[in-house]
């Protein structure tokens, strides 16, 4: 772990991958049984109420990036619903009990982002349990490698863009329904939006999609005074990676083409999307924020 508010340089900041990153889960993975475990920020953050008296919610939430963000948004003040997958509760109850050191409210809610009604139900929950939401973090993605489009299959093909874009439209639209001016959506894109890896194709083009869907949205939903943005990381060590994200003998060099020379940290990932949940973004929308070691893009 490191500390996140230190002046230091960001190259050495967190170690570079070696061969102890050389491993490999069934999916979804879990965080817990990753070594080196991933920098959640949940030993450093600290919070300033920027979030105070928000009601979130955040899918992904058990881990990766959605767990570090679920963190830094109790911390900042805010209630959380967390969304997961049932496979990966142990995860999901470390991040509650998180949330609830926080001082804050913690509701899980576990199911599939493939299914709608699934989607509807988190919204609902929020609306019950926290008293409505003006922050939606989607976070949550799927991630497997294919070498060959001839080995890739419809089904697989189809839970990518169920899981990565029919999920993120389900909640968007449901939550809208619910939401008051100076509510905020952060989708999550990819470097791979831009720098498309030919073993991601059905993955790299849900993120490309998610970047179209969110600068439309974001004009659509302007005047009602909600805004739409997105947060675009480069490689970031959490368990979608070692879950078949990536064939397991190329992980060992993760993140060693970024100008920084390393894999990004979920820590580094979560103070992106607090400043687009916050008020602090206020003449901000349908932009992508891309936080990916110095990689350029469009």
């Amino acid at each position: 772990m490191t500390d996140q508010y230190k002046m230091q340089d960001p190259v050495k900041q967190y170690t570079k991958a070696g061969p102890e990153f050389e491993q490999q889960q069934n999916p979804p993975g879990l965080e817990q049984e990753m070594n080196p475990l991933p920098d959640a920020g949940q030993d450093t953050y600290r919070g300033t109420g920027r979030l105070a008296g928000r009601k979130a919610i955040v899918t992904g939430a058990d881990s990766g990036i959605g767990r570090a963000v679920a963190v830094a948004f109790a911390r900042e003040g805010a209630d959380v619903v967390l969304s997961y997958m049932p496979e990966e509760e142990k995860d999901a109850q470390e991040v509650i009990k998180l949330v609830q050191e926080a001082g804050r409210t913690a509701v899980a809610v576990p199911g599939d982002l493939k299914d709608e009604q699934y989607s509807e139900q988190l919204v609902a929950a929020a609306v019950e349990k926290l008293g409505g939401i003006d922050i939606l973090a989607n976070i949550a993605g799927m991630q497997q490698f294919v070498p060959e489009i001839a080995d890739l299959t419809t089904e697989q093909f189809d839970a990518t863009f169920k899981t990565n874009v029919y999920g993120l439209f389900w909640l968007c639209k449901a939550a809208l329904k619910h939401m008051k001016p100076g509510s905020t959506i952060i989708n999550t894109s990819s470097i791979q939006a831009y720098e498309p890896s030919p073993i991601l194709l059905d993955y790299a083009t849900t993120k490309a999609a998610i970047n179209t869907f969110s600068k439309s949205l974001a004009q659509q939903v302007a005047g009602k005074g909600i805004r739409v943005n997105v947060v675009a990381p480069g490689p970031v060590w959490t368990p979608l990676q070692v879950s078949g994200g990536q064939p397991t003998e190329v992980l060992k060099d993760f993140g060693a083409k970024t100008p920084l020379g390393r894999p990004g940290q979920p820590a580094e990932m979560a103070p992106a999307y607090v400043f687009l949940a916050s008020q602090e973004s206020s003449y901000i929308s349908g932009e992508t924020l891309n936080a990916n070691g110095g990689m350029p893009t469009p």
